[in-house]
């Protein structure tokens, strides 16, 4: 009778494992500090931003791609570098913070004091499409603390993809996410 010893499994796992495809995350690779974001009041020094909702295909690890005749596919060996969802909700707050001057923090709020408004973001589309560009669709809305005076806009942005591969992918959804921290100031915050 053969009994099964988990300890001595472990490096036939492991070698296993090893034999698997590299796998690569791709972050946005955008400064923390950039320079070149324009300033734009905000009517709200505190603003919350919820976590981005997006369509199920972008919410993978994987990186969406959409071909000629409109198909989206993923390659399970090219991933994001975070979990899409919490990063373009990071990167989003970050922006709308250094645009406006106010203090922008993602969900759960931080601080002890209430925000002064929500911006909620409900991206419909993204993806890098076979023209070339990496596009994002969707609706956005700012919601006062004081129940009044809410804003909604739609987006539609799309950026070059410069370059080959995921990392100029990669980019190009920074700079769509920048477009659109810069349409929600201008937009919903004045």
């Amino acid at each position: 009778m053969m009994t099964f010893r988990p300890l001595l499994a472990l490096p036939l796992i492991a070698a296993l494992s090893a034999c698997g495809g590299t796998v690569e995350r791709f972050g946005s690779g955008a400064p923390v500090v950039d320079q070149t974001l324009p300033r734009v009041s905000s009517r709200y020094s505190s603003l919350e931003v919820r976590q981005v909702s997006l369509p199920s295909y972008a919410a993978s690890d994987e990186i969406a791609s959409r071909d000629a005749g409109g198909a989206i596919t993923t390659n399970k060996s090219t991933l994001w570098a975070d979990e899409p969802a919490r990063a373009m909700t990071l990167e989003l707050s970050r922006y709308l913070g250094q645009i406006t001057g106010a203090q922008v923090a993602a969900e759960p709020w931080p601080f002890l004091d209430r925000a002064e408004a929500i911006v909620d973001v409900r991206i419909e589309d993204m993806v890098a499409d076979a023209d070339g560009s990496f596009h994002i669709t969707g609706q956005y809305y700012v919601a006062p603390d004081s129940g009044y005076g809410g804003r909604s806009g739609l987006f539609s942005l799309s950026q070059p993809i410069v370059g080959d591969g995921a990392g100029a992918i990669a980019a190009a959804r920074a700079a769509a996410t920048r477009a659109l921290a810069e349409q929600i100031a201008r937009g919903g915050l004045r």
